[in-house]
């Protein structure tokens, strides 16, 4: 065998090894949503008397849809419309507001920017939750809890963002063509709104995707700044039932169907959003750019 077989050989059985694991790691995740796809299909005493993973003596999929939206006033077609309007203004507002500071913070040079960036830093290590009891504080000082500007405006701010943007935009954006567009007279806006948001695409995308999902999940920050139901996120309105259902007589009355066809219908939107946005992560990453 010669040396270039061994090698063969090795990284042959290194992808094997590698592929065995992509495939442990795609089945952990996975299995819930199948889990949750299947439990959306049974009745409430199906969910009880049958196999996780295995369907029930009746499909009740469709009815668990109609009694999900019609229950208690048709609440879970508002939380869905509530929480589809927080994540669409958070998502959108965050990605404009860490593509200009990644941005800013790649491309310009200026007093105190290593402090702020080393600031930024620091923060992403905070977690989130432990920002909440202040945050709290601080919005119900200025009377704006129990609205939806105290889901929204947290949001809006997020150091990690701000830090991959930082990042994409230093390796997407040359600073060749950034002299090339000053030399010929271009404005610094306009450098960067014809310029440097193409070259960006990718990295918008992906903290859009990122601020998306996380408000869409929020749950801990809506539980303590709301407390009108009509304002609730599905997440919220989803453990009010859940805790409605445990408090309930038996199991077969209780509104654990509900709860379950609920949280399989509010994964639906994020499947459909990341299917439709990932072509943009790899298309326009080398658009306009310059060969050195």
């Amino acid at each position: 065998m010669t040396a270039l077989d061994s090698v063969s050989a090795v990284n042959g059985r290194r992808s094997n090894v590698l592929s065995i694991a992509l495939w442990v790691v795609a089945l952990y995740f996975l299995l819930p949503l199948v889990w949750l796809a299947v439990a959306s299909t049974k009745s409430n005493a199906d969910l009880f008397s049958t196999f996780g993973y295995a369907f029930g003596r009746t499909f009740a999929f469709f009815d668990n849809v109609v009694n999900v939206f019609t229950w208690s006033r048709g609440d879970y077609g508002r939380w869905l419309l509530n929480t589809l309007i927080y994540a669409l203004v958070s998502a959108v507002g965050a990605a404009a507001l860490t593509t200009a500071a990644g941005y800013a913070f790649a491309m310009y040079r200026f007093p105190g920017d290593r402090f702020m960036f080393n600031s930024l830093l620091a923060a992403i290590m905070v977690p989130t939750t432990a920002l909440a009891i202040p945050t709290y504080l601080l919005f119900a000082g200025v009377g704006m809890t129990n609205t939806p500007f105290a889901i929204i405006l947290p949001s809006l701010v997020s150091p990690f963002a701000v830090y991959l943007m930082r990042i994409f935009a230093a390796d997407a954006v040359s600073p060749t063509l950034l002299e090339a567009a000053r030399i010929d007279g271009a404005s610094e806006m306009r450098i960067f709104f014809q310029i440097g948001l193409p070259l960006l695409g990718p990295g918008i995308v992906t903290v859009f995707l990122f601020t998306l999902v996380a408000t869409w999940n929020n749950y801990f920050l809506p539980l303590i700044m709301l407390s009108d139901d009509s304002l609730y996120p599905v997440t919220v309105g989803l453990a009010q039932w859940r805790a409605a259902s445990m408090g309930g007589g038996s199991t077969t009355d209780a509104l654990y169907a509900n709860v379950v066809t609920g949280s399989f219908l509010s994964v639906v939107p994020l499947i459909v959003a990341f299917l439709f946005l990932q072509r943009y992560w790899v298309s326009g990453l080398s658009a306009g750019s310059v060969k050195e």
